[in-house]
């Protein structure tokens, strides 16, 4: 009953922050139980914190996602956070450029699979929510009308690929690995992995990517054109900031006009992410997905 003691104060202290029915509490036996866990960890993540952070420097705004102790792994409400930040900065003239970066070990490592676990009643709705609010921000960070530099470090998997791809300018650390994971847990690709990787990458070395999870590293990703520069760990954000600013200098009209003409017509691209959403969605609710969720509350079990 503390479980459900815990769920209760926090919807009397934060209503509406948490998408899950006090009701579901009541479940019984181990899968119950375990999902009961799952959900307290999701809210002990979120609870009375600020999941994305907001700074500015002059004319450079800088976003960090603010959750490393799950990785800043993607659950709806640090989305939310993120988009309520950018939908600010879009309607803000002064901002020439945005940084976008991670507090901790990682930069994100995609979906949170406990949020998931949480949600095994209503996996379909918890899937639609989350992977829409992911391909908002994606849409987001493109429109912004200032161009954005990603400061990545550490372990990029899963949909998170899609708020570094969204980005105009990437700069990594030497160690950062970018890995879908898909085809082990068994998901079905989102993050733009299927609607924009191939675009950069080409679609063969995506297929590899993707069917056989190879990690892309550094090298590779600035090989390919999925990075601009490979920036020791210890200066990336100072890096990113000299960026931002050098770009923040020059001519905005002139900026926003090259950022519109280099990412083209995004109609087509939403189409392209709302396909990745379907089939995330079809494929969540199948055996093999549930067995791979379930293979993770193992692990955390053990």
């Amino acid at each position: 009953m503390g479980e459900v003691r815990f769920l209760a104060k926090a919807q009397q202290e934060k209503p509406g922050f948490y998408h899950w029915p006090l009701a579901h509490c009541s479940r019984t036996g181990e899968a119950g139980l375990l999902a009961e866990v799952a959900q307290m960890s999701v809210l002990q993540s979120v609870i009375m914190k600020e999941l994305v952070q907001s700074d500015r420097v002059g004319t450079v705004a800088i976003l960090t996602l603010n959750r490393p102790e799950r990785h800043n792994s993607l659950v709806p409400e640090l989305l939310e956070e993120l988009l309520a930040h950018l939908a600010q900065l879009e309607a803000d003239p002064g901002i020439r450029a945005v940084i976008l970066q991670a507090n901790g070990r990682s930069f994100s490592t995609g979906g949170d699979l406990t949020g998931f676990a949480a949600h095994l009643d209503a996996l379909e709705a918890y899937a639609r929510q989350i992977v829409g609010l992911l391909n908002q921000a994606i849409l987001a960070l493109l429109q912004l009308p200032a161009p954005v530099i990603a400061a990545v470090h550490g372990i990029v998997t899963g949909g998170s690929l899609g708020l570094v791809l969204a980005c105009d300018l990437v700069l990594v650390t030497p160690e950062v690995t970018f890995t879908p994971y898909y085809s082990v847990v068994g998901f079905s690709p989102d993050g733009g992995w299927t609607a924009m990787l191939p675009t950069i990458i080409g679609p063969k070395r995506a297929a590899a990517v993707l069917m056989q999870n190879q990690g892309i590293s550094a090298d590779q990703a600035l090989a390919w054109g999925l990075a601009n520069q490979i920036v020791p760990g210890d200066s990336i954000q100072a890096e990113a900031l000299r960026v931002a600013q050098d770009i923040a200098a020059k001519k905005p009209g002139s900026i926003q006009r090259t950022k519109r003409l280099l990412l083209g017509n995004q109609g087509d691209l939403a189409r392209r992410l709302e396909e990745e959403r379907l089939r995330f969605v079809q494929q969540i609710v199948t055996p093999e997905a549930r067995e791979g969720i379930a293979a993770f509350l193992d692990r955390r079990r053990s």
